[in-house]
């Protein structure tokens, strides 16, 4: 690779690392490339991109962005995802083949909105619930004090009407 055609790749990598919300680090030693294209299918259905670019061009590429808590991590064969959207989606994923033991697929770590995570960190990402239960949640915590009001307010009139259907029944009896 020539000089020029670096400085291309370097511009348009960083170009991606501004854009992303989230970049995983991850060792990619020992995978076929049948194991390979699974990962980058799985990847893309979650609107991931995954890529292999040479150490010392990641670390030019990230200097200037807040993804260079990364450069630590670029040591030895490194794949990175690049997550635009959905960090968690992504994590899912990775995680998923990380913890499959029939594939050799080691995660490094990764910067989430310019904080660096560990391994652990991305698992714990990888278990949180999808984007959509976690608005269903909390559009069910927003409901629920104002269904409580309603209830409340539906019971003043309902117990005012006991109120006299009692002293109406007392009247009667005597």
């Amino acid at each position: 690779m020539n000089k020029e055609s670096k400085s291309v790749l370097v511009a348009e990598m960083h170009d991606k690392l501004l854009r992303a919300q989230a970049i995983f680090a991850a060792d990619f030693r020992g995978m076929t490339v049948g194991q390979a294209t699974d990962l980058r299918n799985e990847l893309r259905k979650a609107n991931v991109e995954y890529k292999v670019v040479k150490n010392t061009l990641l670390e030019i590429a990230a200097k200037g962005t807040d993804k260079e808590g990364l450069n630590p991590f670029y040591k030895g064969p490194t794949a990175i995802a690049l997550s635009y959207d959905d960090p968690v989606a992504a994590a899912k994923v990775l995680s998923k083949f990380n913890k499959d033991a029939t594939i050799p697929f080691k995660l490094k770590g990764a910067v989430l909105t310019g904080k660096t995570i560990n391994v652990n960190d991305i698992q714990a990402l990888a278990d949180l619930p999808s984007r959509e239960v976690l608005i269903a949640k909390m559009l069910g915590s927003m409901q629920a004090p104002v269904q409580n009001f309603v209830g409340v307010l539906a019971a003043i009139p309902g117990g005012f009407v006991r109120a006299l259907d009692g002293i109406r029944a007392q009247k009667a009896g005597n």
